[in-house]
Order: C-alpha cells, then structure tokens, then sequence
C-alpha cells in the first residue's frame, strides 16, 4: 500500500496510524521531501481530475489567478503539497482523502 502526504498533516498523520494500526504495511512518499513520481502523478490527475487539487490549502490561497488557472498537472509538478491528501493506492485502486468512505474501504466497519 502506497501513501502520498505529508508528515506535518494531521489528516495524513491520523490516516497512517489508523492504517497501520490495522496492520497495513505502509509506502510511505512524503510530497514535499521526496516528491511525487512523474509517472504516479499523471496516474492520480487521470483518476482524480481537478479533484487531486486542494483548494482550501494555504499553498492555493498563495497562488495567482493565472497558476490556479493552469493544468493540474503542472500545479502538482510545482507545487505537490496542493495535492488532496492523503492518496493512497493499495492493489492498482487510488483513493484520495480520508473520509468515512474511505476509513471504511482500508479499516472495515
């Protein structure tokens, strides 16, 4: 199971506890230190569209008109910590966030 956030988000941090906790093995790729491979990114913007974008970050809020106007590609290339976190992909499936929906596909209930 591969898991795409950040170390200093609390939603990536509870995610990978409760992950973990449930004995899933963990890939953990950190976006801002390690980066998001060019290959895993254009398999998440085809899954997830303009929704891998996350628009209530501090890092969007930064942004001009003309950036948030661009290919979200590109946005995630320069700027991975816009992705929505977590994503996680565990057997060729990606999901993204960590709501109800997805806490009950990874841990049950």
């Amino acid at each position: 199971m591969r898991f795409f956030g950040l170390k200093t988000c609390d939603t990536c941090r509870k995610a990978r506890k409760a992950l973990e906790a449930a004995g899933h093995q963990l890939e953990v790729i950190d976006v801002r230190a390690d980066g998001i491979d060019p290959a895993d990114l254009a398999q998440i913007i085809a899954v997830f569209g303009d929704a891998a974008i996350n628009r209530a970050s501090t890092t969007w809020r930064g942004l001009s008109e003309a950036e948030k106007a661009s290919d979200p590609s590109a946005l995630l290339a320069a700027h991975p910590t816009l992705m929505k976190r977590p994503v996680i992909e565990h057997d060729g499936a990606w999901t993204i966030g960590w709501k109800a929906d997805v806490q009950a596909k990874y841990l049950g209930g």
